[in-house]
C-alpha cells in the first residue's frame, strides 16, 4: 500500500509540474498584435508592422487603379499609397462624420503603406500558442490572407497577413502559400522589456509600444527619466489591463503630463523669466537661432521677444520650420486683440485695421518655412537650438541622428531648449536646466 500511494504522489507531482509548465506558457508573452475593427469585427496585425497611425481626410486621387485603392498620401515628405482596408475585403464602410479616416502606417519589408480602417484599438499581449489557425467559417475574409485568430479577454480577433495581402513579389501571386498558420516573426521578450504579463516591467513595455503606434511617442534615453515618472503615477489605483491604453484618448491623457508649459501658446511670465535665466552671454553681435516644429510661431515670437530684450544691440535671426504648412503660412499674418498678447510682446505689436499684429522688426527677425527636420537641414553656425517636445516624436534613430546634428551645427557653448520632459546625455551635455526648462550647453 505504501508503494502505491509512493506512485500516487508521483504521479501527481508530475501532473502537477506538467500543469505549471502549461500555464507558464500561456501566461509568456511572445506576441504582440495592434487591435482594429472593421464592419463591427475585430482585427489585429503585427505590431512589428507598424510604422505609426495617422489620421487623413484628403488624398490625392489615381486614376486606373483598382477601387479599394484610395489614392495616395503626402507623409512627411514621402508619397505612399493608401488602401481602404475595407473596400479590399468587400466590407461595409462605416461613414466619418469630420471625414477623417483611421490610418495604419505599416512597413512591409522595403516598402511604406497606409491602410484605413474604422477603429484603431490597443497593443494587446499574447503567448503565439494561444494562436489558432484561420477556418473557413471566416467566409468575409479570404483565408489566404488570415494568419490566425485568437481569443482575448471574452473578443475575438482575426490576425491579418499584412505581408501576404501586400506582398509585390510575382512568385508569390502565382502561387500562394496553403493556408496555415504563420506569426510574423517578433523580437525575442528580453528586446521588448517582457518580463511577464502581471509584472510592471510587462505594463510599461506595452505602454511604452501603445504610445509609439498610437501616437509616435518614441521611449528613450532622451526622456527615460520622464517615462519611469509617469509609470509611476500612472500605475497608482491601477492594475492589470486598466494599465494599458486602450485608445487614442488614453494615450493623450497619458502623454499630456509630458509636454512643456505654454504650448501652442505665448509664453507666460514665469516661463520668460526662467528662459531668459539660462541664456549665457553672446559675444557675437549676429544670433543665429534655429527653431523646427515651430507650429503657429507662438513660441517663435515669444523667443525672439526675450531675445530682443536680453540682447537688445545684436542682430537676431531665427529659423523656424515645421511640415504643417497651413501652420507655417499663418505664422507671420496672425492678428489679436491687445489684451489677449503677455506684456513682453506688446511693444512689438503694430495696431491694423483687424487687430494687432507683429511688427516688421519682428517678422523680419523670424524666417518661417515649410521644412522636414528628417530630410536635411542647411542652416548657418547656430548660437541656440530651440525644439521643445519634437525629438521624442521621433524615431530612435532619428534622435541619435538629430543630436549628431546638434553637436554639428552648433557653436562652441552654443545652447540647446528642449521639452521640459526632455534631456540629452551628461557625457557628451552639460545641464543648465532650471524647472521647468530644460537647456543643455555644447561644449
Amino acid at each position: 500500500m505504501a508503494a502505491v500511494i509512493k506512485d500516487l504522489a508521483q504521479v501527481n507531482a508530475g501532473l502537477n509540474a506538467e500543469l505549471q509548465a502549461q500555464k507558464e506558457r500561456v501566461d509568456t508573452v511572445d506576441f504582440k498584435m495592434v487591435s482594429f475593427s472593421l464592419a463591427g469585427k475585430g482585427y489585429g496585425v503585427d505590431i512589428m508592422n507598424i510604422k505609426e497611425i495617422a489620421k487623413a481626410d484628403k488624398f490625392t486621387y489615381v486614376p486606373n487603379t483598382a477601387s479599394f485603392v484610395r489614392g495616395v498620401y503626402n507623409l512627411r515628405g514621402d508619397i505612399i499609397p493608401i488602401i481602404d482596408l475595407r473596400l479590399f475585403f468587400h466590407l461595409r464602410a462605416e461613414h466619418k462624420d469630420d471625414g477623417q479616416e483611421n490610418m495604419l502606417i505599416l512597413h512591409i519589408e522595403d516598402r511604406v503603406y497606409g491602410v484605413i480602417v474604422d477603429k484603431i484599438d490597443r497593443v494587446i499581449g499574447l503567448n503565439s500558442a494561444s494562436i489558432q489557425p484561420p477556418h473557413p467559417i471566416f467566409g468575409d475574409i479570404n483565408i489566404k490572407f488570415i494568419s490566425g485568430v485568437v481569443e482575448h479577454e471574452g473578443d475575438l480577433y482575426i490576425i491579418l497577413d499584412m505581408v501576404r495581402i501586400f506582398s509585390q513579389r510575382e512568385a508569390d501571386k502565382a502561387a500562394p502559400r496553403a493556408p496555415s498558420l504563420e506569426v510574423s516573426p517578433v523580437a525575442p521578450a528580453e528586446a521588448l522589456d517582457i518580463a511577464g504579463p502581471e509584472t510592471d516591467e510587462a505594463s510599461l513595455g506595452f505602454i511604452r509600444d501603445a504610445l509609439k503606434v498610437i501616437k509616435g511617442f518614441n521611449a528613450s534615453p532622451v526622456n527615460n527619466a520622464w517615462v519611469q515618472k509617469r509609470f509611476a503615477e500612472w500605475s497608482r489605483g491601477r492594475s492589470g489591463a486598466d494599465l494599458q491604453l486602450k485608445n487614442i484618448g488614453e494615450a493623450d491623457e497619458y502623454l499630456s503630463a509630458f509636454y512643456s508649459p505654454c504650448t501652442g501658446a505665448f509664453w507666460d511670465d514665469d516661463y520668460v523669466g526662467t528662459v531668459k535665466s539660462i541664456l549665457p552671454d553672446m559675444p557675437s553681435g549676429s544670433i543665429q537661432v534655429w527653431n523646427p516644429g515651430c507650429g503657429k510661431g507662438y513660441e517663435t515670437f515669444s523667443f525672439i521677444c526675450i531675445l530682443k530684450e536680453r540682447y537688445p544691440s545684436a542682430h537676431i535671426k531665427v529659423w523656424a520650420n515645421d511640415n504643417d504648412i497651413m501652420a507655417i503660412a499663418s505664422a507671420p499674418n496672425m492678428t489679436f486683440d491687445l489684451e489677449d498678447v503677455p506684456e513682453y510682446i506688446r511693444p512689438y505689436m503694430v495696431k491694423g485695421k483687424n487687430g494687432y499684429s507683429f511688427s516688421q522688426e519682428l517678422k523680419d527677425a523670424a524666417l518661417f518655412e515649410y521644412h522636414d527636420i528628417l530630410n536635411g537641414n542647411v542652416l548657418p553656425e547656430l548660437d541656440i537650438i530651440l525644439m521643445r517636445d519634437l525629438l521624442s516624436f521621433i524615431s530612435v534613430q532619428n534622435q541619435d541622428k538629430m543630436r549628431a546634428e546638434f553637436s554639428e551645427k552648433l557653436k562652441k557653448n552654443g545652447l540647446v531648449i528642449l521639452g521640459n520632459s526632455e534631456e540629452l546625455p551628461p557625457d557628451e551635455w552639460q545641464s543648465v536646466s532650471r524647472e521647468p526648462v530644460s537647456a543643455f550647453v555644447h561644449g
